[in-house]
């Protein structure tokens, strides 16, 4: 599934300041199998960004959204924030090696950016169903031998491991990172969100991290609610949830303080990075640990 959002329940997950709008790209070059009818979610993000990726069927949804939602370069950036603390978080563990589901189109401050400037050996194994996030992503990734992009729905949670084991970067005997920032609401009730995270805690070392960013209806005005409707819009609609549920995602592994809290409340670098309404982002962020069982 896509890591971005069109509502700005979503949106906050993977992001950064606002831009100019850019030259329209033409369809050459890209995969035959792109449908340019329907906005994407994965282009309706990418224009937010400003970023050149998008159409003109992109646009007219996200300026649709943009008037619903006036805080949306702020939510972009907290959910890139949160992102980026649990990464740095991880990679003070000990981990060296991510496997990101729900890349999206690449923006700047990357997971291998980040985790590559701290580590130069980390690696990175980026998945997203959107073959226009998975080509514009190759394409960046050109020269990084550590980091790769990988076409797959999170609704295979197989295909993606076997995907991770193919690419040679990932080595499931050792700690990872599992990262899921923005992607398990794309997810409805009925494709069973709870057995594909199962299966894929069940894949990962002890010691490995899963971290979850993930829209809610909590705390969330009337407004929110409604710019959440037009998602139904492309083929990316969006499941908002509550804490528990999304609690519910980790499993029997350990969260670390504090907890599956709204995305500003996660570690924040200062205090000063926390406003007075946190809720307003729309959605909830956590990271847990799987630890080794007793005995």
């Amino acid at each position: 599934m896509p890591a971005h959002a069109v509502d700005a329940g979503a949106l906050p997950h993977r992001g950064d300041e606002l831009g100019g709008q850019a030259e329209m790209q033409t369809p050459d070059g890209l995969p035959a199998e792109i449908d340019l009818s329907r906005p994407s979610a994965a282009r309706v993000y990418d224009y937010f960004l400003g970023g050149a990726h998008n159409f003109e069927i992109d646009r007219r949804l996200a300026e649709q959204i943009a008037g619903m939602t006036p805080n949306l370069a702020a939510t972009m950036r907290s959910g890139r924030e949160f992102l980026r603390r649990a990464v740095r978080a991880l990679l003070d563990a000990g981990i060296d090696q991510f496997l990101d589901i729900g890349s999206g189109i690449p923006t700047v401050g990357n997971v291998h950016e980040v985790a590559q400037a701290a580590d130069p050996q980390a690696r990175i194994v980026y998945v997203d169903i959107d073959p226009v996030a998975v080509a514009h992503s190759r394409e960046l990734l050109t020269g990084n031998d550590r980091a790769v992009a990988v076409h797959a729905d999170l609704r295979e949670p197989k295909l993606i491991l076997d995907e991770a084991r193919s690419s040679g970067l990932i080595d499931f005997d050792r700690p990872l990172g599992i990262l899921l920032a923005g992607v398990v609401h794309f997810v409805p009730d009925a494709d069973r969100p709870a057995d594909i995270l199962a299966t894929l805690r069940a894949a990962a070392a002890p010691g490995s991290f899963l971290v979850i960013s993930h829209s809610t209806f909590e705390d969330q005005p009337q407004e929110m609610l409604d710019a959440q409707r037009l998602s139904a819009r492309t083929d990316t609609e969006i499941t908002l949830r509550s804490r528990a549920e999304i609690t519910g995602f980790f499993g029997d592994w350990t969260l670390l303080a504090p907890g599956v809290v709204h995305m500003p409340l996660w570690r924040p670098d200062s205090p000063s990075d926390v406003d007075d309404h946190p809720e307003r982002f729309g959605a909830f962020g956590g990271v847990a640990r799987h630890d080794r069982p007793a005995g």
